[in-house]
């Protein structure tokens, strides 16, 4: 399977998908682990479940490497977040 803008290159930054769950006495925590916390996704939206009691969330970012991408969250939700790293693919 081949990526649509080929292999990353020394330095280049790297996509990530992170993938947080947390249980729906949590959520409260979850979003309000944002407050004083400062990151490229504040303020940006993202696709959740939680107002459909999945309790999901997922965050598309680039970084250096996957401590980098876990750095872009609050410590409550780093801990309780899957880094994946993805690439864009063409889909035939």
């Amino acid at each position: 399977m081949s990526t649509a803008s080929g292999a990353a290159q020394d330095g280049d930054m790297t996509a990530f998908l992170l993938y947080h769950r947390h249980a729906a006495a949590d959520c409260a925590a979850a979003f309000a682990a944002w407050n004083g916390f400062t990151s490229s996704l504040r303020g940006a939206t993202a696709p959740s479940t939680c107002a459909f009691g999945g309790h999901e969330i997922w965050w598309s970012v680039d970084a250096e490497d996957e401590r980098h991408a876990r750095r872009t969250l609050p410590e409550f939700l780093a801990n309780r977040t899957v880094i994946i790293r993805v690439a864009t693919v063409v889909v035939p």
